[in-house]
């Protein structure tokens, strides 16, 4: 079986996050064809998307212009999986407490955007994530972290006593990047092994 997988192309690790569906893929033998969206009429094709980080005000701004935007919440509203990481959580989000980005609404959390410093606060930590047997190489750079969360959200990961990874079905949203230690456990929970256990 082929999956179409489509990762939001304007910035950050698109390429990472391809090695990542790709490595998730082939462990359920499956072949993914993966598309780098960039224009309108490419998210419906997409089994599975991807939106990665960069700068969420830029981001923000491409995808309402280009009509992808819409596109995002339809194949979320389809019941699709969505993994949004650091930019792509703030834009997944229902407030992000800063009115130049114009978010999806399609987490019901708040974040702060900047609330791990800035890109020399960078770290990676062995992160404990629901799901997930082992703890997983989370690395925060420039990160977000959830400040609110609705009643229909699991909390998936926290650091330090915040949150930074969520599931609100079908999106996981992270304030880390997990495409960029090779490994793709997360790319494999989101997915392909959606039904997490009872809490």
């Amino acid at each position: 079986m082929t999956l179409t997988a489509g990762v939001i192309a304007l910035q950050g690790d698109v390429s990472e996050h391809v090695t990542a569906i790709e490595h998730a893929g082939s462990r359920h033998g499956e072949t993914v064809e993966v598309l780098e969206v960039r224009e309108s009429g490419q998210v419906p094709e997409c089994d599975v998307l991807s939106m990665p980080g960069g700068e969420s005000t830029a981001i923000s701004q491409f995808i309402h212009r280009e009509g992808i935007a819409s596109e995002i919440v339809d194949h979320v509203n389809a019941g699709k999986p969505l993994l949004a990481t650091c930019a792509g959580l703030i834009l997944a989000a229902q407030d992000a407490q800063d009115s130049r980005v114009e978010t999806l609404d399609l987490i019901e959390v708040s974040v702060d955007r900047n609330a791990f410093g800035r890109q020399k606060d960078s770290f990676e930590t062995n992160l404990q994530i629901r799901g997930l047997d082992e703890p997983f190489p989370a690395v925060f750079i420039r990160a977000p972290s959830i400040t609110e969360v609705g009643e229909g959200v699991e909390v998936l990961a926290e650091h330090d006593g915040r949150v930074v990874a969520v599931r609100e079905p079908p999106v996981v949203g992270t304030a880390f990047h997990p495409e960029l230690t090779g490994a793709s456990q997360i790319h494999d929970l989101v997915f392909f092994e959606s039904d997490l256990p009872p809490q």
